[in-house]
């Protein structure tokens, strides 16, 4: 199994013993050292692992007796979920990509948080970032009579064949909601964070710590990745630096992997190196952290690296990534506000179309001067 895909082995192994029953809940799990040895990984790898099992729910840490298995494991499954619906109770829909995964968490509990408090219930569903999966989603919504909608697009970069579903919600009058992005076909009311001048902040501030050889990674099937790509490059055109057009390097959700060997292959010996990478996300961050690595690479003296949403991934390695912070939580209460006020008080159009949040980047050890960075080899 490739390096970068180590830490998810370990996961994928320690929730396959929770979801058999081969470890209760509220029963402890091995310490670090023993599963070290028992997967022979580094230690690093193991606390990658364990961090994010913890933030998505499996695993839960007490000071100084160690790591258990979650109390409530069940909640941590990413499969659609449906609770009961009280009589004269409203029950909110909630479509995201994924839910217990990397960022989803946080958004999710905003939602929740907000939502149950106001007496709502609230029916899950995760599309996996498959829009034949999204029609499924949108069709039990549909027959489950939401009354409203909180949902992350699939694949917004391109055309979404599950237009009419959202225009049978219209036509119903039942008001939804995108958040972190939207179909252009539709222009619906949204909450999403100003994408491209993340992408802006993130490259200048690799060009004026003296970087110009830059790479930037993009996934090229949501809006987001062609907003953070448009960032990149207004940066570059700002900052009057002439731009390397084949340091720029998109991904799909499906070939994600075949991407990060090309930028392996830029650490050659005999390649002319780059000095800096923006990344789409954190997740793609540390998966090229943990490749250089193995390269021996060294962070930020040989390399500055920029991660996208200021996720628990930023502070799981012992480099901590500089990172453009997404809202998260906040973002989940405020689509929860904007769904309760559109039932309440009429229809969407009663109220403010679209939120969009301002990012700011969060500085850490992951990035340095170049000028200085030379001067000290």
């Amino acid at each position: 199994m490739a390096g970068q895909a180590k830490y998810i082995m370990v996961k994928e192994k320690i929730k396959e013993w929770i979801t058999t029953g081969e470890v209760q809940p509220g029963e402890k799990v091995h310490s670090e050292n023993e599963l070290v040895k028992l997967f022979q990984v580094s230690r690093h790898t193991i606390r990658q692992a364990i961090g994010e099992l913890v933030h998505e729910g499996w695993l839960y840490r007490e000071q100084g007796a160690g790591t258990f298995c979650s109390k409530t494991i069940q909640q941590a499954e990413p499969e659609p979920k449906r609770q009961e619906v009280k009589t004269n109770s409203k029950n909110i829909g909630v479509i995201t990509t994924y839910i217990s995964d990397y960022i989803f968490p946080s958004i999710i509990r905003g939602i929740e948080s907000y939502l149950t408090e106001k007496g709502y219930t609230l029916t899950f569903a995760s599309t996996n970032n498959d829009v034949e999966t999204e029609k499924q989603c949108l069709q039990s919504m549909l027959s489950r009579k939401i009354d409203g909608l909180i949902v992350e697009p699939t694949r917004s970069g391109s055309f979404n064949p599950n237009i009419n579903y959202y225009l049978e919600l219209e036509k119903n009058e039942i008001p939804y909601l995108m958040i972190n992005q939207y179909y252009p076909q539709l222009n619906p009311p949204h909450i999403i964070l100003d994408d491209e001048k993340g992408g802006y902040i993130a490259t200048d501030h690799l060009i004026k710590l003296g970087h110009e050889k830059i790479i930037g990674i993009f996934k090229n099937d949501d809006l987001q990745g062609f907003n953070r790509m448009q960032g990149f490059i207004r940066a570059f055109r700002e900052n009057h630096t002439p731009i390397f057009p084949d340091m720029i390097f998109t991904y799909s959700t499906e070939n994600k992997e075949s991407t990060l060997d090309q930028i392996r292959n830029l650490f050659t010996p005999l390649a002319e190196k780059p000095t800096a990478i923006v990344c789409y996300n954190d997740q793609i961050a540390l998966n090229i952290i943990n490749s250089l690595r193995e390269l021996e690479i060294k962070i930020p003296e040989e390399i500055s690296i920029v991660g996208f949403d200021d996720s628990f991934l930023a502070e799981a390695s012992e480099i901590k990534l500089t990172s453009v912070k997404h809202p998260k939580e906040d973002m989940g209460i405020e689509a929860a506000k904007w769904i309760v006020n559109a039932i309440e008080n009429g229809q969407p159009h009663d109220v403010p179309s679209s939120i969009v949040y301002e990012p700011e980047l969060v500085i850490r050890s992951s990035t340095a001067e170049l000028k200085k960075r030379i001067m000290e080899n």
